[in-house]
């Protein structure tokens, strides 16, 4: 079983790692053997099970999106997922793409970093994209927190959602966990 990814050219280089070292980590925790052409950005992953190289794909995009391969590798445990939002979806103009890129951000990255404390998840915006690991529960309320911010809501509102979300979402787990 086999599939490709393309990342950007400028990421090969943290895919492969100092003499290779996080391609191998990558290759023994998804049991997968990758091949990467660094002129093009393309990487195959083969595998002799496909939900081995289908994980591998994730961690592999995840490092192609601007993460850690540490926290890319977080990817390989089955609670763990990854989401992609392209901001082209939101964005008018290129200026536009700007203005909305750095609402994401925040002042001295402010906004994300409160994002990924409320829903304890990673985020990393790299080109047009905001990309986000973590739980998949979190991760709903972080895609739902970033989409309203993108689509101009005032972050006021929209922080006190998310942190009311996960109230209620940790709440709801706690009574899971004792009955």
């Amino acid at each position: 079983m086999s599939y490709e990814v393309k990342i950007p050219r400028e990421r090969i280089a943290v895919l492969i790692g100092t003499k290779g070292e996080t391609k191998k980590l990558v290759e023994k925790k998804t049991n997968t053997k990758l091949k990467i052409d660094s002129e093009e950005g393309d990487v195959l992953i083969e595998s002799k099970e496909s939900i081995d190289a289908y994980n591998a794909q994730d961690v592999i995009k995840a490092i192609g999106r601007g993460f850690n391969p540490e926290i890319a590798i977080s990817l390989t445990k089955e609670s763990k997922c990854l989401e992609i939002i392209d901001m082209d979806d939101y964005a008018k103009t290129k200026n536009h793409l700007a203005r909305i890129k750095a609402r994401i951000i925040g002042r001295e990255g402010k906004v994300r970093k409160f994002i990924e404390h409320v829903t304890e998840c990673y985020m990393c915006i790299y080109g047009k994209t905001v990309s986000i690991i973590g739980e998949v529960e979190n991760i709903a309320i972080a895609k739902k927190t970033v989409q309203d911010i993108l689509s101009g809501a005032p972050h006021g509102p929209v922080f006190k959602w998310a942190e009311q979300k996960m109230k209620q979402l940790i709440k709801e787990q706690f009574l899971i966990e004792h009955n």
